[in-house]
């Protein structure tokens, strides 16, 4: 019998001549892949923009993106795949990809700190176990059913186990980013989330090794316990030879010191040789990686530094090549029919009901409340990234066919999906806190004890903001001044983000800790400063996206019962002048704080107060400025001044603005202020500006500086200044632009004073004085009083019974 002519296409070539040697590079391997790369980064990066209102995590625009890459959407044009994903490429791009989710499995297995799980104990384990149970019965009831119609020929027992997995597996990664994403990662829900999702995720490996034991050519039963045995030995071997080099690595990096090059180069190393000794014993290369993961020590920079060595490059390059190594495979297309549909609604059910009743019910059962117990029950139903390598894993060996493969894909897509809105719906942990009297600077009783929180986001902010608390110090041996300064980062979709997470929050907020291992680096300064002079200072850090870093901001300064926030200015002051923003999501946290603040609070337009250096108190020598035009937040900045005035190294001016008899500041505009509230706009009387009370009170307070000013005229000045027109209120405001730093509130009763302005938050006056316009040495305070009557929809609830948190919370 003859054989037929087949002749295989030549392999291709690594790299091309270039088009000028009439070269196609796409005919090649590294310019096809280079193209492949810079494609599959660019498309799911644009998904995942377009997702983030829906608050999802990247990974599910990553796996959008395979899909739709795939032949179930634009490769359904044969010209687009032979051109950018042709079949001889594949093989380089799965390669490719397999190193990097072996790299990517090494840091889940970082991220898996085994001494957690112990700590979180029975309930966590309880939960796990459960809730991988029952919907692994679940799954081996819908492989029957799967295999009476669309999986005919699959072997019974692969198929089996392959499907149990697939629907109780929850994705570790996944879930730690959605936890940290809603700051539940370190509440009491977030822990045994964590913790159950761990044992999970060993016990779906542990199945994923029988699995695919099982699933060898070879069907004879010896093969696959000894593939088995092998596999507990390697685990043994990692255990008892391999973790105890890895510590001694360790330790021999110790703080503050940078990791030698040698012993990243040995640990990288050992990931891709124990990738290749479970290979070679028949489970998967991935095991090995997850394996040195997981005995690596958590403890000390050593683990860190391995994080950022490679945590950008493989999630940001190699982990999307996967995901449309995946979607090529997968073709929606083929799921037609009542039938197939009907299938995928099973599929999907099953892994659903299993998941989440399976984990209500005992959550119910250790005496959980319902609310919790259900966030947790949606929240380990998280799949993603390590389902989908089930799943390819199971297609590769032949247990899944195309249209099981599709559905089971589609199945995680969609539980991942619903994870965050539902959690979101069901579960917001209640903010609640004591109730504290001393929310503004202004206070009958000034003896007492004045609480800031400092907020910064860089370095530029440090020095300015430190000569500010010097300043705001004072003399009073009673009445110290005890400073919150809280670092804002914005978390990423690193894991050493929501390592960070995990040292930075306590019970889903941020915290000050005494332990000085692993410290923010940026409070430093602030820690110098508090040793030197007589102010308390307390460093915290708040890792949140900065859409709702605000609530951290708010809720923290509840929590240590702060007088006053002091926030810096969405925009810096560059070389020439001019002010440069910082980006929208600073200029929306700061009115978001504006909007639900428990207290007063202060934006800094920094001009460089003091120099660009911390100034020692001796050298203080500051000329700080007050227009006061009356109202809430002008008597707060007055208040604010004559607490400045104490420092004997500050002269402070008063300047109080009168309008002619029968007018007011306003000169017969009408005013619309925006107020704390942001949806309540405030229509000021154009006639009276201001209601009697209002007036009393600033009476009031003029007379309580008058009185103060008499017992120190040589540093506190004051004039009255009768103007008759905006213009009178500028000329006098443009006398102050020699001044060191002005003190003024945010919604005093003027027209204001720039005809438009990008930064309503700063006020009809603040917003002029911020201008480039009006000064480029003098830093500016916009101040607004907290008032009880807009603070209709507080972030935390006051309880009279609320046990306070202690300072530093207790572990």
């Amino acid at each position: 019998m003859a054989t037929p002519n087949v002749t295989c296409p030549a392999p291709m070539k690594a790299t091309s001549n270039g088009a000028f040697q009439d070269e196609n590079p796409l005919d090649y391997a590294l310019p096809l892949l280079i193209l492949q790369i810079c494609v599959v980064v660019a498309f799911t990066r644009v998904l995942a923009f377009l997702l983030r209102p829906l608050k999802q995590p990247r990974v599910i625009a990553e796996i959008i993106g395979g899909i739709l890459l795939g032949p179930s959407a634009i490769g359904r044009s044969e010209k687009f795949l032979n051109t950018v994903f042709p079949k001889k490429s594949l093989t380089v791009l799965d390669t490719l990809a397999n190193i990097g989710l072996l790299f990517f499995l090494f840091l889940v297995g970082l991220e898996l700190d085994m001494r957690s799980i112990r700590r979180t104990g029975h309930k966590a384990l309880g939960i796990a176990l459960c809730g991988i149970t029952v919907p692994f019965v679940l799954g081996i009831g819908t492989s029957l059913v799967l295999r009476a119609t669309i999986s005919k020929g699959a072997e019974p027992i692969p198929f089996l186990v392959f499907m149990g997995v697939a629907l109780s597996i929850t994705a570790f990664p996944v879930l730690a980013r959605i936890l940290a994403e809603l700051k539940l990662l370190t509440t009491d829900v977030g822990r045994i989330a964590m913790s159950a999702a761990a044992v999970n995720d060993i016990a779906a490996w542990i199945l994923l090794a029988l699995a695919i034991a099982l699933s060898g050519s070879d069907t004879s039963p010896l093969i696959s316990l000894w593939v088995l045995l092998c596999g507990a030995a390697f685990v043994l071997f990692a255990v008892f030879a391999i973790r105890p080099l890895l510590a001694a690595m360790a330790r021999r990096s110790p703080e503050g010191e940078p990791v030698k090059e040698l012993y990243i180069c040995i640990t990288l190393t050992l990931v891709l040789a124990c990738g290749f000794v479970t290979d070679t014993i028949g489970i998967h290369a991935l095991f090995g990686a997850f394996v040195v993961g997981i005995i690596m020590p958590k403890e000390g920079p050593f683990a860190g530094v391995l994080i950022e060595k490679i945590e950008d490059l493989v999630s940001g390059l190699f982990l999307p090549l996967y995901f449309v190594s995946s979607g090529l495979k997968t073709n929606v297309a083929t799921i037609s029919g009542g039938v197939s549909w009907a299938l995928l609604a099973l599929v999907i059910f099953n892994a659903c009901f299993g998941k989440i009743i399976g984990t209500v019910v005992i959550s119910l059962l250790c005496k959980m409340p319902f609310r919790e117990a259900l966030a947790l029950g949606f929240l380990m139903n998280t799949k993603g990234l390590v389902e989908l390598i089930v799943l390819n894993i199971g297609k590769d060996r032949k247990v899944l066919n195309d249209q099981s493969f599709a559905i089971c894909v589609l199945m995680a897509l969609f539980t991942t999906f619903i994870t965050t809105p539902i959690v979101m719906a069901v579960y917001k942990p209640a903010r609640r806190g004591a109730p504290y009297k001393h929310k503004t600077i202004q206070r009958k009783d000034p003896d007492t004890e004045l609480r800031v929180l400092a907020c910064f986001h860089s370095t530029r902010n440090i020095p300015s903001l430190i000569n500010l608390i010097e300043s705001s110090r004072g003399i009073r041996k009673k009445g110290r001044l005890c400073i919150y300064a809280m670092h804002l980062m914005e978390l990423s979709e690193r894991s050493s983000a929501i390592t960070m997470v995990h040292k930075a929050r306590n019970n889903g907020l941020p915290f000050w800790s005494k332990k000085q291992d692993d410290q923010d680096q940026m409070v430093i300064a602030f820690e110098a400063y508090g040793k030197l002079i007589s102010v308390n200072v307390r460093p915290m850090t708040a890792i949140s996206a900065l859409s709702n870093i605000h609530e951290d901001i708010c809720t923290s300064a509840h929590q240590k019962r702060a007088a006053m926030i002091i926030l810096p200015f969405h925009k810096h002051q560059r070389v020439d002048g001019t002010m440069e923003s910082l980006g929208h999501s600073f200029h929306v946290m700061n009115e978001l704080v504006l909007s639900h603040a428990p207290c007063s609070v202060g934006i800094l337009v920094d001009r460089g107060l003091g120099g660009t250096s911390q100034v020692q108190a001796s050298d203080v020598s500051y000329k700080v400025v007050v227009p006061f035009f009356g109202g809430r937040d002008d008597r707060e900045a007055l208040s604010y001044g004559m607490r400045v005035a104490e420092h004997p190294g500050i002269l402070l001016t008063v300047v109080k603005f009168i309008a002619p008899p029968g007018k007011t500041l306003a000169f017969g505009a009408k005013l619309v202020a925006v107020a704390s509230n942001k949806d309540k706009k405030v229509i000021v009387d154009e006639i009276t500006g201001s209601n009697i009370d209002e007036k009393e009170q600033d009476d009031q307070l003029w007379s309580e500086f008058l009185s103060a000013r008499s017992n120190n005229e040589e540093s506190v000045k004051y004039e009255e200044r009768l103007v008759e027109s905006n213009n009178d209120i500028m000329t006098a405001l443009k006398e102050m632009n020699k001044s060191t730093l002005i003190l003024v509130g945010r919604m005093p009763a003027v027209a204001p004073l720039v005809s438009k302005s990008d930064c309503p938050e700063l006020g009809p006056v603040g917003s002029y004085l911020a201008s480039s316009d009006f000064s480029t040495t003098t830093s500016v305070m916009v101040i607004q009083q907290y008032n009880p009557t807009t603070d209709i929809h507080p972030l935390v609830m006051e309880v009279s019974d609320f046990q306070d948190m202690p300072d530093t919370p207790r572990f």
